[in-house]
């Protein structure tokens, strides 16, 4: 049987996913969720093979949910908005279904889904890095005792790395969360959020002020006061910018 969790937050279209997979005696629903929050739940709880999966979705859209993650589940996009179609394929997910989708068309997806599941596939977390169409609009965090966390980049002053992991400095608060500083300067407007030093990505928004600080380097100044470094090459991009 292959374990199946449906996400989508309009009733009639879980209806429909429901009753088109009824007729598969392979298929195994062992969840629905009707948003982000109750499909990383569900996910956690029920390990599924096969992750149906809507990607507009309030509070956390389909990419935040394959962002949090502790499996990777076989995906297939399940969805009314075509312009993530294309790099669906580039990074080889299973399938992207555009709605309305026939019976017919759903079939033949899930005899996809039947050869590869048991089968090595894309690791979620990267496709959803490489799905994504625009900038990041949030970042979203999970904490250790499964609670989530929604930051709006507006709230953001800077992000530093960590090691392998970031640190968000907001509003004089910090949250730590476990993903390259590379990773996330790519997912980011690159006009909003610049990369000023290797270890710092500044909102230019809270900038101050910048003051040379050594030969070859200078510090930004943020409107509460805190002084960030900025590098030679940083202080290049910021004046692109600024």
């Amino acid at each position: 049987m292959i374990r199946t969790i449906i996400v989508d937050d309009e009733p009639l279209a879980r209806d429909v996913l429901r009753e088109y997979l009824a007729a598969d005696e392979d298929i195994d629903i062992v969840a629905e969720c009707a948003n982000g929050f109750e499909a990383v739940k569900a996910v956690a709880e029920h390990d599924p093979d096969l992750l149906l999966l809507d990607i507009q979705m309030p509070k956390l859209d389909g990419f935040e949910v394959l962002e949090l993650l502790d499996r990777s589940p076989v995906v297939v996009f399940v969805t009314a908005h075509d312009e993530y179609a294309l790099r669906a394929f580039e990074v080889h997910a299973l399938d992207y279904l555009l709605k309305p989708f026939s019976h017919e068309r759903l079939r033949a997806v899930l005899e996809r889904v039947k050869q590869q599941t048991g089968r090595e596939h894309t690791p979620v977390a990267g496709l959803a890095a490489s799905l994504r169409a625009k900038p990041l609009q949030r970042i979203v965090v999970k904490h250790d005792d499964g609670t989530i966390q929604v930051i709006p980049l507006a709230r953001i002053d800077y992000v530093e790395a960590d090691d392998d992991a970031i640190v968000i400095h907001t509003a004089g608060t910090t949250l730590r969360k476990q993903q390259p500083i590379g990773d996330l300067a790519r997912e980011l407007d690159p006009d909003r959020f610049v990369r000023v030093h290797r270890s710092v990505l500044l909102n230019i928004e809270r900038i101050e002020k910048i003051e040379l600080y050594a030969k070859d380097s200078r510090v930004a100044i943020l409107r509460d006061g805190t002084r960030v470094p900025v590098s030679r090459t940083g202080y290049a991009r910021l004046r692109e910018l600024l």
